[in-house]
């Protein structure tokens, strides 16, 4: 029997699964999706049921090979049976989980799951860690809108929790997601000045430096940064013209 607060109960449980929620489309979080059996619901957003099934290369990160899909590779098996656009509730009472959708960022489709009960948040990628964001413009991500779409997940209903469970990095706080969504704004404001300037994509990422009230952030890795200037300078472009 499990304790009277489900926080304390940790143990795996011999029920089958039935349900996967993928966070967005990355390899990482859904390759293991064909592993399940046939009858498992997958729940994803929308746009990212969308991007799984072209399973398209991810911006900023250099190919490992040919491209592959492991989606076609297993006729389909994995792939998303359930879409949903702004918001989804699955389950009742303690075992309730709710998802949500609040813009673009990390991708077009990044899903937040909200463990009610538990007082609990998944981020998955779009706050991956205190460090700079994998804007993946291929699969629809955005560094335009991903300040705006994490200050949305931190001013909405979600002020019951306490606890934000980040994708590759350790348990943090409402008030940590608040500091990411101010530290992408930011960025873009920054690499906005820099393009205003007409300072190239080269010549920004060599300048820029982490501000010194971000100084428990990650350093920035060289490619990222390029890439992320680069994705921001596109939406630029296409906005003025």
């Amino acid at each position: 029997m499990g304790s009277a607060d489900p926080r304390q109960d940790h143990e795996l449980t011999p029920k089958p699964i039935t349900t996967v929620i993928n966070t967005h489309t990355h390899g990482d979080h859904v390759s293991g999706n064909v592993e399940f059996p046939t009858n498992v619901d997958i729940v994803v957003h929308e746009n990212t049921k969308a991007n799984m099934e072209k399973m398209a290369p991810v911006t900023g990160l250099p190919p490992k090979g040919p491209p592959t899909n492991i989606f076609k590779e297993n006729n389909g098996r994995g792939l998303a049976k359930r879409g949903f656009k702004d918001r989804l509730s699955i389950g009742k009472g303690a075992e309730q989980v709710d998802l949500y959708y609040f813009g673009r960022g990390h991708t077009n489709g990044d899903a937040w799951v909200v463990f009610p009960s538990l007082r609990v948040m998944h981020a998955g990628d779009i706050f991956s860690g205190k460090n700079l964001p994998l804007l993946d413009a291929n699969n629809g991500g955005s560094g335009v809108a991903i300040g705006d779409t994490l200050a949305k997940a931190h001013q909405t209903a979600l002020k019951n929790v306490d606890t934000v469970i980040t994708g590759h990095s350790v348990q943090m706080t409402m008030n940590d997601l608040k500091e990411y969504s101010d530290f992408n704004k930011e960025f873009l404001a920054a690499v906005r000045e820099g393009k205003k300037a007409g300072r190239s994509v080269d010549e920004l990422a060599a300048s820029w430096k982490m501000p010194p009230k971000y100084a428990g952030y990650a350093p920035a890795q060289e490619v990222r940064l390029k890439s992320n200037i680069q994705v921001i300078y596109n939406e630029l472009s296409k906005t003025s013209n």
